[in-house]
């Protein structure tokens, strides 16, 4: 008596990779949108943290600060985004193993130690994507920001934060923009 031997012919293997690739082809690009959004809420929550620390300074001395070191605002390392108290120019040193902030500092620096120099953003290209928002203290009130490019194409991803209310005529937050709502200007995920 001859046994039978079961299994799985060549093509039904072929049609079973064609299926599976057909459905990675959908997902990966998809995926690849919810990871990039899933970065910006490091910015999100960064720019409620600058608020939140300038509000608290105001509290104690009665004026904003535009300085890393006095206003104490110092994001955990990994940080993919370039953050701005002031109008800038001095970023704090994020090159190599332990952060160094100059005593004028003004920005933070994304992490080029973890994530490389491509991470790193001039703030000369980035304000113009502010639009209306330029951070620094203007009279009695503080705006913030934050620049970074989260995926791999030029476009960088900009937020801004304010202790004022404002009305913006650009970002995802368009219209009536209330105090210490982070706004993103420039959504570098949905272009």
């Amino acid at each position: 008596m001859k046994k039978m031997m079961k299994g799985f012919t060549l093509i039904e293997l072929m049609i079973v990779v064609a299926i599976i690739g057909i459905l990675a082809a959908i997902a990966i690009p998809n995926f690849i949108k919810f990871q990039a959004r899933s970065k910006q809420s490091e910015a999100k929550s960064n720019c409620k943290a600058m608020f939140t620390a300038q509000k608290a300074f105001y509290a104690e001395k009665d004026r904003f600060s535009s300085t890393v070191g006095e206003v104490g605002f110092a994001p955990e390392r990994n940080n993919r985004y370039n953050y701005y108290l002031g109008a800038g120019g001095t970023l704090d040193n994020r090159t190599g193993t332990s952060a160094s902030t100059a005593t004028n500092a003004d920005s933070i620096s994304a992490d080029v130690f973890k994530y490389g120099t491509a991470q790193s953003v001039a703030y000369g290209s980035v304000t113009p994507a502010f639009t209306g928002i330029v951070p620094g203290i203007s009279g009695t009130d503080w705006s913030g920001g934050a620049a970074g490019n989260i995926d791999t194409d030029t476009t960088l991803d900009t937020w801004a934060i304010s202790t004022a209310s404002v009305i913006q005529s650009a970002g995802d937050n368009s219209g009536n923009i209330p105090a210490g709502e982070p706004n993103n200007f420039n959504n570098d995920v949905n272009k």
